[in-house]
């Protein structure tokens, strides 16, 4: 990015609008993805896990392309020509975005073909190129090729009488060029099934044996669409196939709903999620060695420019490599297996009465993935059979296929309880699950609901109301994260359990307002998007910077994902302005350029990339002494403040506070192993421990 420095004269106020103290937040989702690629060049971890990130950032940058390209070629297409916030039109957008994306594919393919591949092959996970395969190795795969993949195949002709075919989203294809035997040339065009595994084996046999004693098996593989290619003679009988180029496509896959219009919400968003398959292309990968006259005949007739095709090395779609850390089974290769805790409160809590107990006795703070899920399925487990429980309410964003929230949401409806939940079904890229799961609880007689007309609703909430002696009490879940198992494991978050009477009448009213028509517009203790939460935190920051303007030590810690929102940003500029602290841990985009003198050399900002995904939200105010921690699940982006229901909850017990301030804070504000620091111009340093110094890997000592 280039560099805009700003450094104004003494005494003359800051215009805090002028583009030049702003970040482009589509590039700055670029770096976060050159931060995931540089995990897959680092040589300290282990081989498997090097792969893994490669097929992370692969995946990742589909979906940029899928969500955020798309976005801005439509403002594009509907010359909109709105500045963004660092002054750049769509079009500079678009073509500042090319430069950048070109540079990181490029970057890693060369990491898989010099850095990955020879170390796979050193450790016995051969990816081998057909014409390299062995005389015996090239029988096994062509046999495959006759018994498994021929019968998938479907050529299809290009010429007057086929017209071009529609090429999926994501799919890899083969451009062939045939001659008969006239001597004329024709084109078809093949498709590679991704129904098959993009990793051919070929073999899997012993090694030789370690220092340890033991032998570790060699795998064996080629790439599904070379034993194709080299196979396409018996698809075209009677036809001299002379070339066949590999391209991939990316499609549009944004979904666009009209909301007022939709009678069924679920009806709308399957038919949505079948269009996605039919977007427009908005990435084209070739290889250097295609000929002008089929780069051509691609863009003509997937209808993109020359500046939606790129030329890239093999292999197409590194997410293929998924595969490889998913099928292989060397442990040597991967990161050791962690356990996680469970949490003192609730490791005798054996029956549902003593889950709700413990919840009684205090409130309860979790910390995935150091701190187990399970508590959290416990506890809606004990929910779903403690004939004292009348009802359950949540709210579900992304659970993914194998949900035991949900299989226990089934089961308390089968029970008799009462059961409403919340789904999302505009959760981009699990919209499909979702339904899935909606149908099977609207089954059971769950009462489901899907948000509100032109909000997302990404809060995490589970409230259970329990019948207790003459009353009830209502015991409560809220978290920074999903209700999802699998990613439970792998994403950094945080809950807490409580039974706070005025939270959980907060919740009630929340829920009422997710399911009903409530306009509430004051909580007790919650702060609720789009209602509240904005102006509470604006008045908490305004807070901070009267302490300072007053004298007093003022400090604020902000962890999320995202920094986008301009007018928070500016209050930020404000606050380092007058003196206050800022300390801001931000995964991925960071619009806000940090150590512009007179304006925010009293910022700094670190992105911490690992083995786990930095997930949590965390809002951390000094206050004189009288320090506040709210978590949520909201980022400071436009987004979250004004067009979702999000939920960011306070942490009232001190002992939380003090474990969150000065043992998690602290952890991260002083990692010198995994956190990069942004710099004024929007690039990234990453630390690297002192001589003589402690080496502080925020991840590895939460393990420990």
């Amino acid at each position: 990015m280039a560099d805009q420095k700003i450094n104004p004269p003494d005494n003359v106020p800051v215009d805090l609008t002028s583009p030049a103290l702003y970040i482009n937040r589509e590039l700055s989702l670029l770096e976060f993805q050159r931060r995931v690629l540089e995990e897959a060049w680092d040589e300290s971890k282990p081989l498997l896990e090097r792969a893994k990130f490669l097929a992370i950032f692969g995946s990742n940058m589909d979906e940029f392309f899928m969500v955020r390209v798309s976005g801005i070629r439509k403002q594009v297409e509907a010359r909109i020509m709105e500045v963004s916030p660092d002054g750049l039109t769509p079009p500079d957008q678009l073509a500042a975005i090319r430069k950048l994306a070109l540079e990181l594919m490029i970057e890693a393919q060369r990491c898989y073909q010099r850095k990955l591949l020879p170390k796979l092959d050193k450790s016995g996970i051969h990816i081998i190129e057909y014409q390299k395969l062995s005389a015996t190795q090239k029988v096994r795969a062509d046999a495959y090729f006759k018994d498994v993949i021929y019968p998938v195949l479907t050529p299809l002709a290009l010429d007057p009488g086929h017209p071009f075919p529609h090429i999926s989203n994501l799919s890899l294809n083969l451009a062939i060029v045939i001659r008969d035997k006239k001597g004329n040339e024709k084109f078809a065009r093949l498709k590679v099934p991704d129904t098959l595994p993009r990793l051919l084996p070929i073999k899997r046999s012993s090694g030789s044996v370690r220092k340890d004693g033991t032998i570790p098996h060699q795998h064996y593989f080629v790439w599904l669409e070379q034993v194709i290619a080299a196979n396409l003679d018996d698809l075209f009988p009677g036809m001299e196939v002379t070339a066949a180029h590999p391209f991939r496509i990316v499609r549009d896959a944004d979904i666009e709903i009209q909301e007022l219009e939709a009678d069924d919400l679920l009806e709308t968003m399957q038919q949505n999620i079948r269009k996605r398959k039919f977007g427009s292309v908005v990435q084209v990968a070739v290889y250097e060695s295609m000929p002008e006259n089929i780069r051509e005949l691609l863009v003509d007739n997937l209808e993109v420019t020359r500046h939606d095709v790129y030329a890239l090395e093999s292999p197409f779609g590194l997410s293929g490599l998924w595969q490889l850390y998913s099928n292989v089974e060397r442990h040597d290769l991967k990161d050791a297996v962690y356990k996680p805790r469970i949490p003192a409160a609730f490791r005798n809590a054996a029956t549902a009465g003593e889950i709700f107990e413990a919840i009684k006795n205090e409130n309860i703070l979790i910390h995935h993935p150091y701190d187990s899920f399970n508590p959290v399925v416990d506890f809606i487990n004990a929910a779903a059979r403690d004939p004292q429980v009348l009802a359950i309410k949540q709210t579900l964003y992304r659970v993914g296929s194998n949900a035991p929230v949900v299989e226990a949401l089934l089961e308390a409806a089968e029970r008799g309880k009462e059961v409403a939940v919340l789904v999302e079904l505009k959760a981009r890229f699990d919209e499909e699950s979702n339904i899935s799961w909606a149908r099977a609880l609207e089954e059971v007689g769950v009462h489901v609901v899907y948000g509100l007309v032109g909000l997302k609703t990404h809060c995490k909430v589970t409230m259970v109301v329990r019948q207790e002696g003459e009353g009830i009490r209502r015991y409560l879940h809220l978290a920074t994260g999903n209700y999802n198992a699998n990613t439970s494991r792998i994403y950094e978050d945080i809950g807490i359990f409580t039974c706070d009477e005025n939270i959980g009448a907060d919740a009630t009213d929340l829920f009422n307002y997710l399911t009903g028509y409530s306009t509430k517009q004051e909580y007790r203790k919650l702060l609720v998007a789009p209602v509240s939460l904005r102006k509470k935190l604006e008045k908490m920051i305004l807070r901070e910077i009267e302490h300072a303007q007053q004298g007093r030590k003022a400090q604020l810690i902000f962890k999320l994902n995202s920094l986008v929102d301009p007018h928070m940003i500016q209050l930020l500029y404000q606050a380092s302005q007058v003196g206050v602290q800022v300390e801001l841990l931000v995964r991925g985009m960071c619009c806000l350029r940090p150590g512009i003198k007179g304006v925010s050399e009293n910022v700094r900002v670190i992105s911490i990339v690992g083995r786990y995904l930095e997930h949590s939200r965390l809002f951390y105010f000094h206050n004189d002494g009288k320090e506040n921690i709210y978590l949520g699940s909201a980022d400071l982006m436009t987004r979250n403040l004004n067009h979702r229901v999000e939920v960011v909850f306070p942490i009232e017990s001190k002992d939380h506070i003090k474990y969150l301030r000065h043992h998690v804070l602290d952890t991260y504000l002083k990692d010198n192993t995994r956190a990069r620091i942004l710099q004024s111009d929007g690039t990234y340093i990453r630390l690297a421990p002192e001589a003589g110094k402690d080496i502080v890997d925020v991840q590895e000592k939460f393990m420990s």
